[in-house]
């Protein structure tokens, strides 16, 4: 775990917030550095989404991190910023690439500061002209990285990923190569640093799907839910309105499959008989199991190919997912009271299961921890934190 380790998040909004919420679920002491306004996702709310005066957004990829309101327009906000650098193992955060060097964030700058402290920088395309500066939103990454042309139905319009993939990914990389960079400089005590770009974590995200075009020229598509390759991998839907999806790859499966639903015939029709034959004769198959299992409930498909072991599950809502049994028995859901009040509230669980894993506190008021943080990890006194605080240098908040 990285319980020794202290990491600067100046991250804001999503994808590198998300990062910075690993790193501290994989033990890291994690401080959000914000801006006297707070960071935008403070505020990025509907109606009913809010607890507290915290948005839903803020909450989800905030957790475990305290929080430190500095203004980095000044020189004052600037040298504070260096003076946590110093005692700091790691800095991540998502500026335009133009940006760094004007706050004094640079490679250059910071290994001057600390020559071990490892940089992990989140860009949105690449860090030259003309791409450096462009508008890099969720969309526009799954639209740019072929994602959306492979989602949905066949032939129909292209589709998003259901939740902010292009961000959250980008999110998984930036945390990975942190500690790869900070696993590095305790080897060597060299500093390192790493750039994500979100479009290029989505294009190692197509995988085989790049590879077979690579090996063959072949575009992939869209396919719905089936899989363009195995047969029969889809969803199916049931006497009660509800789908199941099925994925009985492999012989073993495709027999023991058969007779669960009570058409052993199938297993040597000739049709469906071996791996490629069902797939050149997948809509023939779809149509013989569309029936099949829109004679039950997807309750009773559920246990009936739960218990034979065949790979299956009915499809779930967001409510079910986080309220299903597997849910609970993995920890996947924790209830945190709330720091001020007497309230509780759900948030997802930790998916790193150490032995000794804590769960994460509630996430920080804006500014909740700057007195501490400069005392504890600066040594500022008293006299001086005051000052910098009627200077409008740093902010300390409160839990609304």
């Amino acid at each position: 775990m990285l319980s020794s380790f202290r990491v600067l998040d100046l991250t804001w909004v999503l994808g590198g917030p998300f990062a910075g919420q690993l790193l501290s679920q994989l033990g890291a002491e994690v401080i959000k550095v914000e801006p006297l306004e707070g960071d935008l996702s403070r505020q990025v709310s509907r109606h009913g989404s809010e607890f507290h005066g915290d948005s839903g957004f803020f909450l989800s990829v905030n957790r475990g991190k305290n929080s430190i309101a500095l203004n980095l327009k000044t020189e004052k906000g600037k040298e504070i910023l260096h003076d946590l650098v110093r005692k700091s193992d790691a800095i991540i955060y998502g500026f335009a690439p133009s940006v760094p060097k004007k706050l004094g964030l640079d490679e250059e700058t910071l290994h001057k500061i600390n020559p071990k402290i490892a940089i992990g920088q989140l860009i949105g395309l690449h860090d030259e002209p003309p791409y450096s500066e462009a508008p890099a939103f969720d969309l526009v990454i799954q639209a740019l990285s072929g994602v959306m042309s492979i989602t949905g139905e066949k032939n129909g319009a292209p589709v998003r990923v259901g939740y902010q993939i292009a961000d959250l990914a980008g999110g998984l990389y930036l945390a990975l190569a942190c500690v790869g960079a900070m696993l590095k400089s305790l080897k060597t005590g060299v500093g390192e640093t790493v750039q994500i770009s979100l479009l290029d974590c989505q294009l190692a995200l197509l995988t085989w799907q790049a590879q077979n075009f690579f090996v063959s020229g072949e575009v992939p598509f869209a396919n719905g839910a089936r899989h363009p390759v195995i047969a029969p991998s889809d969803i199916y839907q049931c006497l009660d309105g509800n789908f199941i999806a099925i994925s009985p790859t492999g012989q073993d499966f495709w027999r023991m499959f058969c007779n669960a639903i009570d058409r052993s015939d199938l297993i040597d029709d000739e049709r469906f008989k071996l791996p490629k034959s069902r797939v050149e004769n997948v809509q023939a198959l779809t149509k013989i199991l569309s029936e099949k299992f829109s004679k039950q409930t997807s309750d009773f498909w559920e246990k009936t190919l739960f218990d034979q072991r065949i790979p299956s599950a009915k499809i779930n809502n967001v409510e079910q997912a986080i309220t299903q049994p597997l849910s609970k028995l993995r920890n996947m859901v924790e209830e945190v009271i709330h720091p001020t009040h007497a309230d509780k509230i759900n948030f997802l669980g930790n998916p790193f299961k150490y032995t000794k894993s804590k769960k994460l506190n509630y996430p920080p008021a804006l500014g909740g921890e700057t007195r501490n943080i400069l005392s504890r990890v600066c040594g500022y006194s008293e006299l001086k934190i005051t000052e910098l605080l009627e200077n409008n240098i740093i902010y300390q908040g409160k839990y609304k």
